[in-house]
């Protein structure tokens, strides 16, 4: 850390005015640690922020006496550094978090230490006029609760509870206290279906969404809905923080994305899990109180999730060699077909979407695939009656009216809660609410009699209260 900073200017306690050729920088350096790449700044403009001390250098890489520390995801692992020739000596970088931008010990970050812009503090935010059922009342009352005392909470609901409604009450008043919200979430899908909800529901509230690629980020929004990747680059930025699908791939496997969600929050804030299926970790914090809960059994339409059957399909590799298909996944397409039901086959990789679409001639779409954002969009206006998806559609994302199938749901890639999420796409409609789920598998496993008996257990919660 450069420890020969000049004084201070004077101007540093004051907020840079809107018409300073500065400004528009602040904006966007505020609360955030950036490359010097990342800030679009001239080389005179760069140095006399500086100089006034509004941007602080800071080593990318810490020197340990155990090894290297990125300033940036957290990484300590040896094997995800590496070293470019600097000069007569070597730099050492970090791999983990390069698709961000390289840091290194010669590439160091640059912190915003100049003063923050408040957020505004916006009178009755919230246009959403809907009402909410016991289970999501009381879950409201305790996030605002939560989001009011700078606390922590873990809200445990089904799969289709209604839990961005749940938040709106909290949100309105953290909105009118004039806090900064971020609500993250490890899927990309998740932040696109998301956005236009809060948008309408909050539309004199400014509201960015970062993802990779995303168009509509709005420099110092007061409410952030982004991929948790892209907490990489916040520090102390926000009031409230929100993990939804908390246990989700990558953010319950990845240490640098809960390091990045923690170090993104304020020292005072409040945090708040969203989850239908939490993994035994924060089970775990829950029964040792913790961590407060509050568990919703019940979707926000009353009706019991749908149970799952099981159905064998063996040789399942042989038939797709073939161009086959194990006649009871026909049989059960075409009757689909002949309902003129709409629906969804999950499948474990990108390989068997393909062979399964080159079969069917059911479109599909995976995490690959270019055409993404459009074909899941065109489904979801109703301009396909199937669609064939890897687990990128597995949660986060509703469909009205919809089937849902999983092909080989013994693979390893569908887990308990995989498969619960999954089955909990389907009957999210109050007007169709008794979805069909099926597994199709080579072999019952433990996910899966863990899957329906997890969704037996919620549903018998539901009716019990």
């Amino acid at each position: 850390m450069n420890t020969n900073l000049p004084e201070r200017s004077p101007d540093y306690l004051n907020p840079i005015p809107s018409d300073h050729p500065l400004y528009s920088i602040s904006v966007i350096c505020q609360s955030k640690l950036l490359l010097r790449q990342e800030i679009p700044a001239s080389d005179e403009e760069f140095q006399e922020l500086i100089k006034k001390q509004y941007i602080q250098e800071v080593p990318g890489i810490d020197e340990t006496v155990i090894g290297h520390v990125c300033r940036r995801c957290g990484n300590q692992s040896h094997h995800w550094f590496g070293k470019i020739p600097q000069g007569r000596t070597q730099a050492v970088y970090c791999r983990k978090c390069i698709e961000m931008g390289r840091v290194s010990t010669f590439e160091p970050l640059y912190r915003w230490t100049g003063p923050e812009m408040p957020c505004p503090k916006v009178e009755n935010p919230c246009q959403w006029d809907g009402r909410l059922t016991k289970f999501q009342e009381a879950a409201s009352e305790k996030i605002k609760a939560a989001m009011a005392d700078r606390e922590q909470l873990l809200v445990w609901a089904v799969c289709g509870a209604g839990k961005t409604e749940m938040l709106f009450a909290g949100l309105t008043d953290a909105i009118t206290r004039g806090d900064r919200i971020c609500l993250a979430t490890p899927r990309a899908d998740v932040v696109r279906e998301l956005v236009p909800r809060f948008r309408q529901a909050f539309p004199d509230v400014t509201i960015s969404a970062l993802y990779g690629g995303s168009e509509e980020k709005k420099e110092g929004a007061q409410l952030v809905i982004s991929t948790t990747h892209q907490l990489l680059r916040f520090e102390e930025a926000f009031d409230v923080m929100i993990i939804d699908e908390v246990d989700a791939f990558p953010y319950h496997a990845d240490k640098s994305l809960s390091f990045a969600s923690e170090r993104a929050r304020r020292t005072s804030s409040s945090l708040i899990y969203l989850t239908a299926t939490p993994r035994k970790g924060l089970k775990w914090k829950a029964r040792l109180q913790w961590i407060p809960v509050v568990f919703v059994p019940a979707r926000y339409h009353g009706y019991p999730l749908p149970i799952p059957h099981f159905v064998s399909t063996f040789r399942l590799a042989k038939h797709f060699s073939k161009d086959t298909l194990p006649k009871a996944i026909q049989a059960w397409i075409q009757k689909k077909h002949g309902q003129q039901r709409r629906f969804l086959l999950f499948v474990p990789t990108i390989e068997m979407a393909e062979n399964l679409s080159k079969i069917t001639g059911i479109d599909r779409v995976d995490a690959a695939d270019p055409d993404r954002i459009d074909k899941i969009e065109g489904y979801r206006r109703g301009e396909m009656n199937a669609l064939i998806t890897t687990t990128i559609l597995e949660r986060g994302v509703t469909f009205p009216s919809i089937d849902v199938a999983v092909i080989d749901a013994g693979h390893n890639v569908f887990d308990e809660a995989a498969l619960v999420q999954i089955a909990g796409r389907s009957g999210r409609n109050a007007a169709d609410p008794d979805g069909d789920v099926v597994f199709f598998h080579q072999g019952l496993t433990k996910g899966m009699k863990g899957a329906r008996k997890m969704i037996a257990m919620m549903n018998r919660l539901a009716r019990r209260n």
